[in-house]
């Protein structure tokens, strides 16, 4: 491998080590809300603001992922993620569609944690009566402004705040000098939801409830698996399993 790449496995792997213990305590504390809903039928929203979305879209319907877990999706990929209202309009009219439900669980994700959509959708989900939890770089989000008009940032609008470990700019491998290459939020935010998704499925295993789990397609007789999973969340899921 080049030295570069050599770098960032290095520094990438303790930062990934380091979210490891950070998160545990607050995993601990999310674990049992989300599973309790799980358990009771809920659905497990979760918004990720511009290039965010791919970690929200890593643990939604997908083989060995809950088949309750449901994305908010922004058509603008973040484009206009600071538009004033945006983030409102576009929760509520996912509320309508697919809606959301007191004691239910939303995850909002932002690597900076500052924009307006995010700190909207949270917001708007904290006022139902939903149990928010927010993955951001810490380190980040407490050194930059809000672009809310509240003036809040995304990991004070929520129950529990999850970190991703990374950097101010999210790049760790310095290409040449104040050039960084070689970001981490995609690596370690999909590693902290599978945890916490993990965490939930331990849970509904040791309470004896049913793990409702998603199969890989390419495996016989998944897909009719999926199908079936998917009844029982009709027109609560934002993508259809199969």
């Amino acid at each position: 491998m080049s030295p570069l790449a050599t770098e960032y496995y290095a520094r990438a792997n303790e930062l990934l080590a380091k979210a490891w213990a950070t998160n545990d305590a607050a995993i601990a504390q999310a674990v049992p809300l989300i599973a309790k809903s799980v358990a009771d039928g809920g659905v497990v929203h979760i918004f990720g603001s511009g290039h965010s979305d791919v970690i929200g879209r890593e643990i939604i319907g997908r083989a060995g992922g809950l088949a309750c877990l449901s994305g908010v999706i922004d058509p603008t990929n973040g484009f206009i993620e600071n538009l004033p209202n945006y983030g409102l309009k576009l929760i509520e009219r996912y509320d309508r569609q697919h809606e959301l439900r007191r004691g239910e669980t939303m995850i909002v994700i932002s690597n900076s944690g500052k924009n307006t959509a995010p700190i909207d959708v949270a917001l708007y989900a904290k006022a139902k009566g939903m149990n928010v939890i927010t993955l951001c770089c810490m380190a980040m989000s407490k050194i930059t402004p809000s672009q809310h008009p509240s003036g809040k940032k995304l990991f004070e609008c929520g129950d529990i705040s999850l970190d991703n470990g990374g950097v101010p700019g999210d790049a760790i491998v310095e290409l040449t000098p104040g050039v960084m290459g070689g970001p981490t939020s995609t690596l370690i935010g999909a590693s902290v939801l599978n945890w916490l998704m993990l965490g939930v499925m331990d849970w509904l295993k040791a309470h004896g409830h049913e793990i409702a789990v998603l199969r890989s397609q390419n495996l016989p007789g998944a897909i009719e698996h999926n199908r079936k999973l998917g009844e029982r969340y009709k027109g609560r899921l934002s993508r259809q399993l199969a």
